[in-house]
């Protein structure tokens, strides 16, 4: 039973972030790429994080777990009636919540530097209340000016949303595990995370040696306190995923085996080989999330290290998991990842944004690797991308996605993200002529073909 109402019929998607549209913001190529999708008949439209990332870009790096990007927003006019006081004053007052924080985060941030906020007087660091008061009253312009660009961003969004959902395009969105430590959610609720006295993360999240990383991945990331988490029912954890459900129809849980354990990594180990695992009470969480919202419009994140117990509690609650083409050339008949393999319950990938793009990664290869690719597929060395993407789009999975980098069948140079690479990364942007008719009726074929 398909147990979530997004993955209700077999559909097609494009995975494309919005700093890769021609000119990187949300405005009139977003609305472009929306009709292009139609156009194509995919039906899912997949983004990575939309926060505010620092210094290394990294949507996986936000200063809010909460913001939008201000980055994003548009230099252009965009379709939407014009704003009000009242609408601004409204939407403070509804996002009371997380808003009034992070805009004072940013704003000494600027003033800072950016220096992180636990090398700010201790007093800030601390929060403590008369010097939050005064900040906030010496502030109230700067404060006021994150409250407009934060207000704007949800109006495009809004707009950009609603004018996909009226052409039958869903929005699908990505839910980090971890916030970094020099984010406005740490600095508010040091409580809820394992932190040393003086606000530095005592332990720090990641993976052990994986596909990715030959010694693991250390992110830096600091590490949740459950039992404190607990104590209050979860209440950081609802509300932002009834926070980013208000932004899209379906969202991607990243690092999905982050509730059943964490990798946690001592300060000051020299790599990741040094963590362990210790258990997340991620069944009581998603309990939670189940009361406040029925059936969970989720999909889990299980690639990696991924143990029985972390499928079982995926399929407890319905999430579908997740397919890569990338990875199904083990050599073994069972690889999850191979298309014949591939649960109804579940989306397949020709690539994520942390793989190479499928040419890149097919002319990597050594020959013999090739030719069972080649057999996989029934397809023309010549001709990839496409027979990697015709054969995810012909997965069992209800939803197929495949990187906009793959219908382009662009090389290595134009991959998003190489893990446990700090520079370069989150750069690649379409070209002004990229969203072609013809490539449109092309991938409107394939996936007619496949049933999608």
């Amino acid at each position: 039973m398909i147990d979530n109402p997004v993955l209700a019929r077999r559909s097609a998607g494009i995975l494309l972030h919005p700093t890769s549209l021609t000119g990187g913001r949300i405005g009139n190529a977003a609305f472009a790429f929306v009709d292009f999708l139609h156009r194509a008949g995919c039906r899912t439209w997949q983004v990575l994080p939309l926060g505010p990332t620092g210094l290394a870009r990294s949507p996986y790096s936000l200063l809010s777990a909460f913001a939008g990007s201000a980055a994003l927003l548009p230099g252009e006019s965009y379709p939407h009636r014009d704003s009000t006081a009242v609408e601004l004053a409204d939407f403070v007052e509804r996002e009371r919540g997380w808003l009034h924080d992070y805009a004072l985060f940013t704003v000494l941030k600027n003033q800072r530097s950016d220096m992180p906020w636990w090398r700010w007087p201790a007093d800030v660091r601390d929060r403590k209340p008369a010097a939050i008061s005064a900040l906030m009253n010496r502030h109230t312009k700067e404060v006021g000016t994150v409250y407009g660009g934060q207000f704007q961003f949800a109006r495009q969004w809004g707009a950009l949303r609603r004018y996909a959902n009226d052409r039958d395009v869903l929005m699908y969105g990505d839910l980090p595990m971890f916030p970094v430590a020099d984010s406005a959610d740490v600095w508010v609720n040091r409580r809820l995370f394992k932190l040393e006295p003086d606000g530095r993360a005592s332990v720090t999240a990641g993976v052990p040696p994986d596909l990715f990383a030959a010694d693991g991945q250390s992110w830096g990331n600091p590490v949740f306190d459950w039992d404190r988490m607990r104590d209050d029912g979860f209440r950081w954890w609802r509300e932002r995923v009834a926070h980013e459900l208000r932004r899209f129809d379906l969202l991607r849980w990243d690092h999905f085996r982050g509730l059943v354990a964490t990798w946690e990594i001592p300060q000051g180990a020299k790599t990741a080989r040094e963590g362990e695992w210790v258990d997340v009470p991620g069944r009581e969480l998603l309990t939670a999330l189940r009361r406040d919202l029925g059936a969970l419009p989720l999909i889990a994140e299980n690639l990696g290290v991924i143990t029985a117990d972390v499928e079982q509690l995926r399929r407890d609650f319905g999430l579908p998991g997740m397919h890569v083409f990338q990875f199904a050339f083990d050599g073994t008949k069972d690889n999850p990842h191979l298309p014949e393999n591939h649960e109804e319950h579940g989306v397949a990938y020709t690539g994520t944004h942390d793989n190479d793009t499928t040419l890149g990664w097919f002319q990597s290869l050594d020959a013999d690797a090739r030719r069972e690719v080649l057999e996989e597929t029934g397809g023309d060395e010549n001709e990839m991308p496409w027979p990697a993407i015709r054969a995810v789009l012909k997965s069992p999975a209800r939803l197929a996605v495949v990187p906009m980098q793959d219908y382009l069948s662009l090389d290595s140079a134009h991959r998003m993200n190489r893990p446990g690479v700090a520079e370069g990364n989150w750069r690649w942007q379409m070209g002004a002529g990229d969203l072609a008719e013809w490539l449109a009726e092309r991938i409107g074929e394939a996936v007619e073909q496949a049933g999608r």
